[in-house]
């Protein structure tokens, strides 16, 4: 019997480098046989595919769950859906053989894959984004990890998949530095200094948008965020895996207001640029398991 099991690096803290890439289909592609090829290159820990739905379409196939990332807009904010087929999220401590695993990964997928954007990205200070904030601190561990993360691996067809959100956050950290220390932790919620959560912060604070214990259900994720520096521009790739999509989308919602016209004050110094939804295939025998897609 064929042992299903998650994608090592879902559940791993995050790397001290990383690097993601994104890939559109080419016109005409028959992507199958370069799936099969993935299959071979993608240990699940050191790199973690996911597959966006316009691959899943194009292989006339379905995985339940799976939709186009929602273009949301509030009050003076928008959030854009920018999907794209493939994505993959290289794990590693040597920049130089992240470079040499992308190229052959990009070159094992062409013709049938345009490789659309290369982005490098770090752990910083002990995992802190670049805005100075400790990133993640509310994400569950353990098995409660794997219940928010994993499909459970008894289902069948999806059994120790996952499903992640993708966001490129770019800052202006010029008007961040301009905030006082007091404005910058009530933005967020926490104080620098300690991490501690501001009880009487604004309901506008990022850790009261985003609660994971307030909605109902709770709306647990599993972050694995890291942040992206490009010349003088960085931010944050955001990226939470859940066992479905529900939980990240209603956090999302609330973030620009959809519930209560309340804006994330997040959004004062950090706008995304992209946002995409993946599926996240199980490993199985150490290979990626493309069964769901006839594969």
């Amino acid at each position: 019997m064929m042992q299903h099991s998650p994608q090592a690096g879902i559940l791993l803290p995050v790397p001290p480098l990383a690097r993601y890439l994104s890939f559109s289909l080419a016109p005409g592609a028959h992507p199958g046989a370069h799936l099969r090829g993935l299959r071979e290159l993608v240990d699940g820990q050191n790199t973690v595919a996911g597959f966006g739905r316009v691959l899943i379409t194009a292989l006339n196939e379905e995985i339940a769950g799976l939709r186009d990332f929602p273009a949301l807009a509030g009050p003076g904010v928008a959030v854009p859906a920018t999907p794209t087929a493939l994505w993959l999220w290289l794990r590693g401590e040597d920049r130089g053989e992240i470079l040499h695993r992308s190229r052959r990964l990009t070159s094992a997928l062409a013709p049938a894959f345009k490789l659309d954007e290369a982005c490098d990205a770090f752990l910083f200070d002990g995992g802190r984004d670049l805005s100075g904030y400790q990133d993640g601190t509310e994400n569950p561990v353990a098995q409660e990890a794997i219940d928010a993360a994993i499909v459970d691996v008894q289902e069948p067809v999806l059994g120790g998949s996952s499903f992640v959100a993708v966001q490129r956050w770019q800052h202006d950290f010029s008007r961040l530095e301009r905030m006082g220390e007091n404005e910058r932790d009530l933005v967020v919620g926490r104080r620098r200094v300690d991490n501690q959560e501001i009880d009487d912060a604004p309901e506008s604070a990022h850790v009261k948008r985003t609660a994971q214990e307030s909605f109902t259900p709770e709306a647990f994720v599993v972050r694995r965020s890291m942040p992206w520096a490009d010349g003088m521009h960085g931010g944050l790739i955001f990226v939470a895996f859940g066992r479905s999509l529900e939980a990240f989308e209603v956090q999302l919602r609330r973030m620009v207001g959809m519930d209560d016209g309340i804006v994330d004050a997040l959004f004062k110094f950090s706008r995304p640029e992209t946002g995409a939804y993946f599926w996240c295939p199980a490993m199985v025998n150490g290979r990626l398991d493309l069964s769901p897609l006839g594969l």
